[in-house]
């Protein structure tokens, strides 16, 4: 009988591609749990680890430019959550802890033990978990216009017409059916309407931007992905429920609001569940700050994550 002698395993630097518009960052992707994520990472390898989560309808493509100003330095991670960009889209899984336990896994796979995050919209949602259940791993916490279900986002939300534009995708989006029926072959139009209208002046958004979010949106799966963190929100806000009993986040929390944005003022509903809170709002702007005002957030988020 002869002896099964195995095979030799060799050694191989995985998958990058540098992005060709932003220099010094590579796109990569690693498997977590059996899903394949995407993310970019980048900028000074001897700077403080950055964790940058985006929200809805956008990608890491929504950091570039404030990437672009920390990357001198802070060494940045910026994902496509599970349903997200270029990261796969499971049938399952859209519950605000279990997007955050994939995250995290990735955090693992990179070496990363300590480091900041800061998260806007959907990401944000993800955020609070994140830094509940990764309390010793997360050494600072931004969070941009969002409200936090279970946590900060209301059970009833404004139906004023001067109000209710920013917020009437809450409940459409949980429907069964009808948002695919509606946005299925209207892709363009509701994407360039659900960006441009939340700005405070619609050309932060070039169509070259609106081409690039559609691309990954019309992937296989692409709307169903989305709307499914809406649909699993009922789900997340038990679950942050049950994880603000264990006490307040005690990291140092900079709440970002935005003049023309979706929270008045984010600081005053979080100072509730976390003892160290930190407000600004940022003038001329809407909802999607890293877009329409990049500089200052920049400038603000190097200025807290250096304290």
């Amino acid at each position: 009988m002869t002896d099964i002698v195995p095979s030799a395993v060799i050694t191989a630097a995985p998958f990058a591609a540098a992005d060709l518009a932003l220099s010094g960052f590579t796109h990569r992707y690693a498997t977590v749990d059996g899903v394949r994520l995407h993310y970019v990472s980048g900028g000074n390898p001897e700077g403080k680890v950055l964790l940058l989560l985006a929200g809805f309808p956008q990608t890491w493509y929504a950091w570039r430019n404030v990437m672009k100003s920390l990357a001198k330095h802070y060494w940045l991670v910026a994902p496509d959550l599970p349903g997200q960009g270029d990261s796969d889209r499971p049938q399952t899984g859209y519950d605000t802890r279990s997007l955050a336990q994939k995250t995290h896994g990735l955090m693992q796979l990179l070496g990363h033990k300590h480091y900041s995050l800061a998260a806007h919209d959907v990401g944000a949602w993800v955020a609070y978990p994140y830094a509940a259940m990764y309390r010793g791993e997360v050494e600072r916490l931004a969070l941009l216009d969002a409200g936090i279900p279970g946590i900060t986002l209301p059970d009833a939300l404004p139906v004023t017409p001067e109000k209710s534009w920013k917020t009437w995708h809450f409940a459409f989006h949980t429907l069964p059916d009808l948002p695919e029926a509606l946005i299925a072959g209207n892709e363009r139009v509701y994407l360039d309407w659900f960006l441009r209208r939340k700005t405070a002046a619609p050309d932060a958004f070039t169509d070259d931007d609106i081409s690039e979010y559609l691309r990954t949106f019309l992937k296989s799966g692409g709307l169903r992905a989305g709307l499914a963190y809406y649909r699993s929100v009922t789900e997340s806000a038990e679950q942050n429920r049950e994880l603000n009993r264990h006490g307040k986040l005690k990291m140092p929390v900079l709440a970002v609001s935005a003049d023309q944005g979706s929270i008045p003022d984010m600081a005053i509903p979080l100072r509730a569940f976390a003892e160290n809170v930190t407000g600004i709002i940022i003038p001329h702007s809407g909802h999607f700050i890293a877009e329409e005002q990049p500089g200052v957030l920049a400038r603000e988020l190097h200025s807290f994550f250096t304290m």
